[in-house]
């Protein structure tokens, strides 16, 4: 029997071998520690890649949810300001309901003018608010960093809109950071929404109108009207003229005043009351336009302040119509109120939907590039063993001489 005896380059290899093994051991030992099976690319390409995707996906993900939260959170700040605002203008109801008592005198009327002007001031400041980053909540499209601006006084152009008009549109993971406030203080239907009713200060007497209504929106002509009183033998008579043609509604003329009675043509009505005086007249007009929350509470201030002849006639006039008004200003604040509840409700789902996405990514991340405990353990105690019976048996040969290869 021949024996083949080790050479320097068999204990070389070896001496590789254990080096290997033992590198292979602090790489498994350095998995353990950080926890990840895939450190760096060269240790699996294709998880490395699939991996950094799933990040960058994440990170996308992450960069529309705080989008998302800068917009709910502007968006609670606006349905806040919606809410204050309804209240406001509940109580400027309420004060116009009070002043149309009969019984007040001067000094009650300009308390009330005194509380609706503060009301109005407050309207305004809701109107111009901004969000804990300085952005106007009710901007619109943006464009100004106070988007109403008061101009009343000498110049009577009361307050204007300087924003840019428009809602900033909602996407699948975005949600508007400001509403147009044109759109919610500015655009407040005239008188009914299809005709106006209004007395000239010339008037004398006491006649006044409800703020009609329209009977037949398809016997509408959208011409103007004038109703003139005259006293014909002592009665006082109406007659109706539609002074766009210039010609009387047919069954309107020299007819006897009765107040409280309502009056129809045309497919519109309305009722008259109070006692007229020869010379007076109504002025009937349709709605062309829209007024604003800020007109129609000064328009109550300068009613309750004015003084004249006809003057209880022409308050209960202007009180009449800036109540109707009133209520549509305050049904336009409920619908943008409305409106943003309907998105707060939408931000809530999406950034459900949102965190689910993260967290899904989350997982893919792990599932590429994290290390399985159990079977990392494992793997460690299997390449220790390996290590240490190669070392042992390194050992055994080294101590070895050449009689104990040929006993």
């Amino acid at each position: 029997m021949s024996f083949r005896i080790a050479t320097a380059n068999q204990f070389d290899r070896t001496i590789d071998q254990l080096a290997t093994r033992q590198y292979d051991l602090a790489k498994q030992q350095e998995r353990i520690s950080s926890g990840k099976r895939v450190m760096k690319a060269s240790d699996d390409p294709v998880a490395a890649t699939l991996a950094e995707s799933a990040r960058n996906r994440m990170t996308r993900v992450q960069a529309d949810l705080r989008a998302l939260d800068a917009s709910r959170t502007s968006l609670q700040q606006a349905e806040s300001g919606l809410a204050e605002s309804g209240e406001l203008i509940q109580r400027v109801r309420d004060l116009l309901v009070s002043a149309g008592n009969p019984s007040f005198a001067d000094a009650e009327r300009e308390d009330v003018a005194r509380q609706l002007e503060g009301l109005r001031e407050q309207l305004l400041a809701v109107a111009n608010r901004t969000d804990s980053n300085g952005r106007t909540l009710y901007g619109g499209l943006g464009g100004a960093p106070t988007p109403f601006v008061d101009l009343y006084g000498p110049s009577g152009a009361g307050v204007q809109f300087e924003g840019q008009r428009g809602q900033p549109a909602a996407g699948d993971g975005t949600l508007p950071q400001s509403l147009d406030g044109d759109a919610i203080w500015m655009r407040i239907p005239q008188g009914n929404g299809s005709f106006t009713l209004s007395l000239p200060t010339s008037n004398t007497g006491g006649v006044n109108t409800s703020v009609g209504q329209v009977t037949d929106a398809t016997a509408l002509t959208g011409d103007d009207y004038r109703v003139d009183f005259a006293d014909v033998g002592g009665v006082i008579q109406y007659t109706i003229t539609n002074t766009t043609t210039g010609t009387p509604v047919a069954g309107h003329a020299g007819v006897p005043y009765e107040a409280g009675k309502t009056v129809a043509f045309d497919g519109l009505s309305f009722e008259m009351n109070g006692q007229p005086t020869a010379g007076d007249r109504i002025d009937l007009a349709p709605a062309t336009g829209t007024t604003d929350i800020f007109s129609v509470v000064q328009g109550a201030i300068d009613a309750l302040r004015y003084q004249g002849a006809g003057e209880s006639a022409l308050r209960t006039q202007a009180l009449g119509r800036a109540l109707t008004e009133v209520d549509a200003g305050h049904d336009r604040v409920l619908l943008a109120r409305g409106r943003a509840g309907e998105w707060l409700n939408r931000a809530d789902s999406m950034d459900l939907l949102m965190n689910n996405r993260s967290t899904d990514l989350e997982l893919e991340e792990s599932r590429l590039v994290d290390l399985d405990m159990v079977k990392g353990i494992s793997d460690f105690k299997n390449k220790e063993l390996a290590l240490n019976a190669g070392l042992q048996a390194y050992a055994t040969v080294q101590r070895m001489s050449l009689f104990d290869y040929i006993k």
